[in-house]
């Protein structure tokens, strides 16, 4: 299928898509999806590309699409690695038979009234997660050139349809880099995806591995994405990858930490809500790209916590996006030992999870 095709099956299927539920409001009448207003999407992240898998990742799946529809969400994120479909001995040489994968997931969400929020998990220069890339991209300018680059071919290759489908992540999860690098970049490739699409929805997350508002952004006309981790002592707990995570108590929520502090709803919002909110006065819109707590903390402290954080989210007005749909922060084959899953389409659900998303 090439460009002209797709685009105009990915139309044809969202006329499908809007024609088969009795819209709440008059599509005339819905606000415009812009960087200042942003729905509040609700959803996960799917992880087909999340890394490069030797042989060739897998396709993302309809079925995935249609359950989240099914469940009364409208949000995916796809966290991606541009290594899959890149050439290993050239950065700029793409392979489409991976990129139309992509172009499967963004007809999906057409198809199923799902929007779709695309995002470079690793990207030419930089990655939140190991190994780490060869060259720096918030130093290096050929590192910059190659990410840009890419952010251009995917602005081209999805121009036109709309926002309300479609929007672009810059990066995930940016550590603790100064705000001015950080700003260079991302108005770098602000520039390169608006070049090809004027239009495109951009949003770039936090500083401090997302936890941080970007205010040096906030004239850029962009939205921006938070997380919802903290504390890290829940969402972690004895988590392989976090250092020391096997040391930790066990969770309770509230939860103390050491002698003197105590993290509860109140201590989320004037730490977590209120710096966001200050940006958001500013006309930046906000959403919570990922959030969620290991298999291994408690399930019963993980729902009292999830409850909270989803409170606060739609006090503010802010949607959400679990880690993940399926897999040990998700709703389905999580493989926690304290929960009774239901058996649902070849998988295990977790009933009361789902059932406290739904409400959120």
């Amino acid at each position: 299928m090439n460009r002209r095709e797709f685009l105009q099956t990915a139309g044809a299927l969202a006329v499908v898509a809007t024609a088969a539920p009795i819209p709440t409001l008059r599509a005339a009448d819905k606000p415009a999806v812009t960087a200042r207003h942003l729905p509040r999407w609700r959803g996960f992240n799917l992880l087909q590309k999340f890394v490069k898998r030797r042989g060739g990742n897998p396709p993302y799946l309809e079925s995935d699409f249609a359950l989240v529809q099914e469940w009364g969400f409208d949000f995916v994120r796809l966290p991606m690695s541009y290594l899959c479909w890149t050439d290993p001995a050239d950065w700029l040489k793409l392979r489409d038979e991976e990129l139309k994968h992509v172009d499967d997931a963004v007809a999906f969400g057409a198809k199923h009234g799902v929007h779709v929020n695309l995002n470079l998990h690793r990207a030419p220069g930089y990655c939140v997660n190991p190994p780490k890339e060869p060259l720096d991209l918030w130093t290096d300018d050929k590192a910059l050139a190659a990410c840009a680059f890419h952010w251009a071919q995917l602005a081209k290759r999805y121009q036109g349809i709309p926002n309300e489908r479609v929007s672009f992540d810059l990066l995930n999860e940016p550590g603790d880099i100064p705000e001015e690098s950080y700003v260079r970049v991302v108005k770098r490739l602000v520039q390169a995806i608006h070049a090809e699409d004027p239009q495109r929805l951009v949003i770039a997350d936090g500083l401090k591995w997302g936890s941080k508002p970007v205010h040096g952004l906030a004239d850029v006309g962009i939205a921006q994405s938070t997380r919802g981790y903290e504390p890290i002592q829940i969402s972690h707990y004895k988590a392989s990858w976090m250092h020391g995570s096997d040391t930790w108590p066990e969770p309770t929520w509230p939860l103390k930490i050491g002698e003197k502090r105590i993290v509860n709803k109140e201590t989320l919002t004037k730490e977590r809500i209120e710096p966001w909110k200050q940006l958001e006065q500013k006309g930046v819109g906000v959403h919570v790209g990922e959030w969620g707590a290991f298999n291994r903390t408690p399930h019963k402290v993980v729902l009292a916590w999830m409850q909270d954080c989803l409170d606060l989210w739609k006090q503010a007005g802010w949607g959400w996006a679990l880690w993940n749909l399926q897999g040990a922060f998700g709703v389905l084959d999580s493989q926690r030992a304290d929960v009774e899953y239901e058996d649902f389409h070849d998988h295990k659900l977790d009933r009361q999870m789902l059932d406290l998303l739904e409400q959120g």
